[in-house]
């Protein structure tokens, strides 16, 4: 076991262009802290994958952790074309009204990093501190191939063993994870489905946007119009953050503080304390 106890879950509805849909987010810390943290988690994820951080931070912080939709315990949405940045700022936005917190720290791994810089680059953003972890303006398309290869299938496996070998297999840039981490990742990414057999907790159609973008972004302009402090995570074995990207992140626009991580790909799971002191000392200056 990995933490003290389970979050705190809660919910609320989101709007998105075909309706509304539930939004599930996991809680830590006290809940009438005004130090709040916003987590938001990579494409495939969901929001269990910040139970340690959360419960790190939460002597200090209360720390809300989302399941974007369509991820998790969050509805699935639908119509597959509206899993775009729109669609997911429009839930970060509501979850940060939640919270009733005037300005917020943000932890975004990959997917949540690219949301959390949009976010904070806005004309007045509540997003006062910034964790980007293993993401950045510039995307590598060969990590995209990657991603894009195994994400939007919906494998099922006919025990929970050999789920576990596939997050295993698919999840391999992590790094060296230890057993109990790696039972972890597939508890909470993983369910059994009606006739008996597991399967992932996420709804396939989160690839149909994904698959019909033509080329990575240029998320530069974006990065050069943020003015918060910004610290960057960067596996140094990643295939999406490059070093030449990671360079230029420290030295324009905000001028990132900029830690590698050993011995991992994309992405570090900030799952142990080598991983995740950086981002708890880093959020914790603030003032």
């Amino acid at each position: 076991m990995l933490t003290q106890s389970a979050p705190r879950t809660r919910h609320f509805d989101s709007l998105s262009p075909h309706g509304f849909h539930r939004v599930r987010y996991h809680e830590w810390g006290d809940p009438t802290n005004d130090r709040v943290v916003i987590c938001v988690h990579g494409l495939s994820r969901n929001g269990r994958d910040f139970d340690v951080l959360g419960e790190a931070l939460s002597p200090t912080h209360r720390v809300l952790a989302v399941d974007l939709p369509g991820r998790g315990a969050s509805a699935w949405l639908v119509d597959a074309n509206d899993y775009v940045f729109p669609t997911y700022l429009a839930t970060l936005t509501a979850l940060i009204a939640r919270s009733d917190a005037e300005s917020v720290g943000w932890v975004g791994t990959s997917l949540g990093g690219l949301l959390g810089m949009v976010m904070a680059a806005q004309p007045g953003t509540p997003v006062a501190r910034l964790v980007v972890n293993d993401a950045g303006p510039q995307i590598e398309p060969e990590a995209l191939a990657r991603i894009g290869d195994y994400v939007g299938r919906d494998p099922t496996f006919a025990s929970y063993d050999e789920a576990e070998t596939y997050i295993r297999t698919v999840s391999a840039p992590f790094g060296a994870l230890t057993d109990a981490q790696w039972e972890h990742l597939t508890q909470t990414s993983v369910a059994q489905r009606e006739g008996g057999r597991f399967g992932l907790t996420y709804d396939p159609g989160i690839a149909v946007p994904f698959r019909t973008v033509p080329a990575p972004p240029d998320l530069w302009p974006v990065w050069d119009a943020i003015g918060c402090p910004v610290l960057v995570l960067r596996g140094a074995e990643s295939d999406l953050l490059s070093p030449a990207t990671a360079a230029a992140m420290a030295s324009r626009g905000p001028k990132a503080q900029v830690v590698d991580i050993p011995g991992v790909g994309h992405a570090p799971m900030l799952l142990s304390a080598d991983q995740y002191a950086p981002v708890i000392a880093f959020l914790r200056d603030a003032r």
